[in-house]
């Protein structure tokens, strides 16, 4: 993996940890390749594929992280990419990933089923599919995230992680889990959108509606198979914030501590600073997931002027 994405930094605040009684440790992903953890598991899967299948091209979708992964990966590896992203997607994300120079092709991610499109568009080429969370070679690079923050700060008690499909929060306690069998692994997740919280509650993939929320990262409709086998098995909790509490989040980490954070990048120091995690004198480790939000769109939203776009 080294040759292509970055270690990425690990950052505190005493201020952040005066808030929450505990010590925090900030894995900082925004600073990563195409500016998110994404291009972990993009780059993993990308490699391990056969040159027949490159040959063929890949197809993905994404509201935009993965996206801009698999386009930035693709580009590197020489490899013809297809992605999907829906109609809605931030006008930055789906510029970038136009950047990197992948074709785009707009979905409804209300209405549509993306990765029923994606399949026809593979079935038409002879493309790879490369889903954005259920894939093994996808969780195990987004996993490294986690074990560089436990090579650099050592033993954990708590771990949150930005949840959406669980390819992220699968891969981390797939990687964390053995080394650390007594932390508390936590997903969080928008409240509009518990399809991960409800899930495990009930020992069975549960469906609803694609959620509405500032955070885009983490709208889908519920969690990809693979991943929610692992976290059935892994994961102690999932925790839920609002939108409110995640621009809250954005905006504390900007004035305090200078980093631009998505929303989707927020939501784990969201439950900090609203003390949900119920625990003081504990070392937390945080995925701070990515920075992917335009200048205009952040400043839309910690300034309340409108829900940004």
């Amino acid at each position: 993996m080294e040759p292509y994405v970055h270690r990425t930094p690990v950052m505190s605040a005493s201020t952040l940890d005066e808030i929450c009684g505990n010590s925090v440790f900030l894995k900082c992903e925004n600073f990563q390749r195409a500016g998110a953890f994404k291009a972990r598991g993009a780059f993993n899967a990308l490699v391990r594929l056969s040159p027949e299948q490159r040959a063929r091209g890949v197809v993905a979708y994404s509201s935009g992280n993965h996206a801009q992964a698999v386009a930035l990966a693709a580009r590197v590896l020489g490899i013809q990419e297809t992605i999907l992203m829906p109609l809605d997607a931030p006008a930055s994300k789906a510029a970038a990933v136009e950047g990197y120079g992948a074709r785009i092709v707009r979905f409804d991610r209300y209405e549509d089923d993306r990765a029923a499109l994606a399949d026809e568009l593979a079935r038409q080429s002879g493309a790879t599919v490369l889903p954005p969370f259920d894939h093994p070679h996808i969780i195990a690079g987004q996993g490294t995230a986690a074990r560089e923050l436990v090579d650099e700060v050592g033993e954990l008690d708590v771990l949150l992680v930005p949840v959406s499909g669980g390819g992220l929060l699968a891969g981390s306690a797939l990687a964390v889990r053995q080394r650390l069998p007594g932390v508390r692994l936590v997903g969080i997740e928008p409240e509009t959108g518990d399809d991960t919280k409800r899930s495990l509650e009930s020992g069975v993939r549960v469906s609803g509606e694609v959620p509405r929320t500032v955070a885009d990262g983490l709208a889908v409709d519920r969690p990809g198979a693979l991943p929610f086998e692992i976290m059935r098995q892994l994961v102690d909790e999932i925790l839920l914030v609002g939108d409110e509490q995640i621009v809250e989040a954005m905006r504390w980490l900007f004035e305090r501590t200078k980093l631009v954070v998505e929303p989707s990048g927020a939501v784990g120091v969201a439950a900090l600073l609203n003390g949900l995690i119920g625990a003081r004198d504990a070392r937390v480790g945080v995925i701070v997931s990515g920075g992917n939000v335009s200048a205009e769109r952040f400043a839309r939203l910690v300034t309340g002027t409108g829900p940004g776009g």
